[in-house]
């Protein structure tokens, strides 16, 4: 591998833990809004509340942000773990990471959808998080391409 293709590697490679970090944040804001019963802080931007208190906000009575926050902290784990090869299943963890972001970035899809057409009501901080899981999703493509070959 040429030390261009090694720097472009490492770069694309910190951008995963720099998302994710983003979206656990975003996750954790969402969670303790919805586990402390306050308003999110939306800026005039959209009906946070709307989509908060939907029935599509909780999945068997656990938030989604709950969900998305273990997501982006497993995310996170699966990257830390994938750096060191001498790892057990180290170079699993990329595919294995593949896999939990095209499940958010799909899931996410599918709530933008109820956002737009069902709810009719948009929440900026759920946007930002399908954004970051739709970067995520084209990063962890080629990464797990990349461990594959």
């Amino acid at each position: 591998m040429s030390d261009t293709a090694i720097v472009t590697a490492r770069r694309w490679g910190l951008a995963t833990p720099i998302l994710a970090l983003l979206g656990a944040g975003i996750s954790g804001y969402l969670a303790y809004v919805k586990l402390s019963a306050t308003q999110a802080v939306c800026l005039g931007l959209g009906e946070c509340e709307a989509v908060q208190n939907s029935p599509y906000s909780v999945i068997l009575g656990i938030p989604i942000s709950i969900l998305g926050l273990l997501s982006y902290l497993a995310i996170i784990a699966l990257w830390w773990w994938s750096q060191d090869e001498q790892r057990p299943y180290a170079d699993l963890a990329p595919m294995l990471s593949f896999g939990i972001i095209l499940f958010g970035f799909l899931y996410s899809a599918y709530l933008t959808y109820l956002e737009l057409f069902v709810l009719k009501a948009i929440c900026p901080w759920c946007v930002a998080s399908a954004i970051l899981m739709t970067v995520l999703v084209f990063i962890s493509a080629r990464q797990a391409l990349t461990s594959a070959s």
